[in-house]
């Protein structure tokens, strides 16, 4: 008796449909990982080199979230930030497991997972993130640094938004 082997791609999970999404991820995590390494070894803190006239590379540290929320704080957000991290990738890493079927969902899902392990290796190894992308317009002024894995969650977060779209218009 023959067995049906379900592609990786279809609109049913197969068993071992996680590994594509789970290596985009690790992908994301092994890039933001060595952006941060380089930076780190060939800039000092605040230093700043510029590229074009709206791009800069800088060597910045953020112990908050997004736009430095409570990056003031006495060092507690650290451990909650975390923890938000930890909790958000081992839910979506049963979302993928689910839903390992849907491409644009799961593609949004591992990019946002890559992102959010990114940032929590930095948590934990550094006890802040370290940021580097710099972009400025001279109206605006300096929009806040930020990296690789900030990138994919955005990049994630806007296919999710794009994914419910399309859903909800089906």
């Amino acid at each position: 008796m023959a067995t049906k082997k379900t592609s990786t791609f279809s609109s049913k999970p197969a068993s071992g449909s996680m590994a594509p999404w789970l290596g985009i991820a690790f992908i994301i995590i092994l890039l933001d990982q060595l952006s941060k390494i380089t930076i780190s070894k060939l800039f000092v803190y605040g230093e700043e080199k510029v590229i074009t006239s709206f791009f800069n590379l800088v060597l910045a540290y953020n112990k908050g979230a997004a736009f430095s929320f409570l990056a003031n704080e006495g060092g507690w957000q650290r451990h909650m930030f975390t923890a938000i991290g930890v909790g958000a990738a081992l839910y979506i890493i049963y979302l993928l497991k689910r839903h390992s079927g849907q491409r644009m969902f799961c593609w949004a899902l591992s990019l946002i997972l890559g992102g959010a392990v990114g940032n929590v290796i930095d948590r934990i190894w550094h006890g802040h993130v370290i940021d580097f992308l710099d972009f400025h317009w001279p109206s605006f002024g300096h929009f806040p640094a930020f990296n690789i894995a900030d990138t994919a969650i955005c990049i994630g977060a806007a296919l999710f938004v794009l994914d419910e779209l399309r859903r909800v218009n089906k």
